[in-house]
């Protein structure tokens, strides 16, 4: 498959990009050898190779689920214009 200058027009325009006079012969080219190297992937015989979703053989290390932090509330509390049982109270906002 060619590239050809009212391919890259289209493209341009789907992109909504301004592609000035003088880009287009670069893109044309570039897309071109875009497309070439994709048809030399898929020349590749690939039907001997086992799908896998990462390269490498490993596990993901996990952290220790553990509380790490102390309860700082009442302290946090201190800056609020009004608390309540351990709650913030705001002003009421739906009638």
């Amino acid at each position: 498959m060619s590239i050809t200058r009212k391919d890259i027009e289209y493209i341009a325009h789907l992109a909504r990009l301004e592609v000035s006079e003088e880009e287009i012969p670069a893109y044309t080219d570039k897309l071109d050898k875009i497309i070439g190297f994709i048809d030399a992937l898929e020349s590749a015989d690939t039907g001997d190779l086992v799908p896998m979703a990462h390269p490498l053989d490993m596990a993901q290390r996990l952290r220790a689920d553990a509380v790490t932090e102390s309860d700082q509330r009442d302290r946090f509390q201190k800056n609020a214009t009004e608390t309540q049982d351990g709650l913030y109270v705001v002003p009421r906002v739906v009638e």
